[in-house]
């Protein structure tokens, strides 16, 4: 019951994402049941169509700031629109160098779920706007981390090298993968866990449609990924939050394919789900890097920069007595808030997932 209080709480802070009142009503779960309920509530969706369904969509769900396309790839400033009108998307001509033509990319690749199958053909949180010499680089090689030796980048940064990612189990095979910048990879991260939860009836049946897709997709329905991608993703979700582009894709989507990414809106769904099947070492990355601000303090709080899902947060005098605790604290824009600190020295210990940390703050 604690965990769903909590999760009411948190929509509430998450209404700017202008999520629709009583949309997540029914994900009351944790674990694979919170995946199915979610499923449940994003499929079926609209089914847009692949070329003119998805042109239009960009035009809201993909405009930079300046006007120009977002794209996943490259820092080009493509024009929307056909060629004939002054646009810049492909109409089959050039491509053959970066900024040239813009083109759809299935973050998720198509031929991992068997090529022109709808709805994911054409679902608007696999398939982004993309530069097309980039695109075609790309193919449907793996997003992961590529070795630290391989320092020539493409387009926006990203980089395609033998894979490095940790506990990668299939070193002897030397797969070539895409790593893509950092700004992107907790987007595409929330792409797969959309495609894991929203198509969960048919994904494990996609494990050996295609080589690239069957050395991170285990074959499951529940879990879906090898236990390397499955931290991998969760480190980047972790590293590369939730930012405002994606909350407005999401918006613009939902306006016209009918559903939403849970994993936008909610991103603590995705350690609900899956945190207790992650390796110890994602969780001490996450403790790594976390940070305890102003410290000192002279406003009698101090915040906590996470953004993992915390199961408490306590706090501790000198000499040992717990003073204040705090179950399932409120997440707002990745940080923990804890008031009404008397002035002195302190201990705060985080927990989550069966770890802690211990943090030393000053009240002054």
């Amino acid at each position: 019951m604690k965990k769903h209080l909590y999760l009411l709480f948190l929509s509430s802070f998450f209404a700017v994402a202008q999520i629709p009142a009583g949309y997540y009503n029914n994900a009351t779960g944790t674990g694979f049941t919170l995946k199915t309920q979610l499923k449940t509530i994003i499929n079926p969706h609209t089914q847009l169509v692949y070329g003119s369904g998805l042109w239009s969509l960009f035009q809201t769900s993909d405009l930079r700031p300046n006007g120009y396309v977002w794209d996943i790839y490259s820092n080009c400033n493509f024009v929307f629109g056909a060629v004939v009108n002054g646009g810049q998307q492909d109409d089959g001509t050039q491509g053959n160098a970066e900024c040239q033509r813009y083109n759809k990319e299935h973050t998720f690749p198509k031929s991992w779920f068997g090529g022109q199958i709808y709805p994911m053909y054409s679902d608007a949180f696999i398939v982004m706007p993309a530069d097309k010499k980039d695109n075609a680089m790309r193919g449907s090689i793996v997003y992961a981390t590529v070795s630290p030796s391989v320092t020539t980048t493409y387009g926006n940064g990203f980089k395609i090298g033998n894979c490095a990612t940790p506990n990668y189990p299939y070193t002897s095979q030397g797969l070539q993968v895409l790593e893509p910048s950092d700004e992107f990879k907790g987007d595409f991260a929330r792409n797969y866990f959309y495609v894991a939860t929203c198509y969960e009836d048919a994904i494990a049946s996609w494990q050996t449609l295609d080589p690239n897709g069957n050395t991170i997709l285990d074959g499951s329905s529940d879990k879906v990924f090898e236990q390397w991608y499955l931290d991998m993703l969760f480190s980047w979700h972790l590293a590369d939050p939730v930012s405002q582009k994606e909350i407005d894709r999401n918006n613009a989507i939902y306006a016209v394919q009918g559903n939403r990414n849970p994993f936008i809106d909610h991103p603590e769904y995705a350690q609900l789900i899956w945190g207790s099947l992650l390796k110890k070492e994602v969780f001490d990355n996450a403790f790594s890097s976390l940070s305890v601000f102003p410290n000192p303090s002279n406003n009698h709080s101090v915040s906590i920069s996470c953004t993992l899902l915390l199961d408490n947060i306590q706090l501790y005098a000198i000499n040992g007595q717990l003073l204040q605790e705090l179950e399932h604290p409120l997440l707002n824009n990745n940080t923990y808030t804890i008031n009404d600190i008397p002035k002195g020295f302190y201990f705060l210990k985080i927990n989550a997932n069966n770890q802690s940390v211990i943090k030393k703050i000053i009240i002054e």
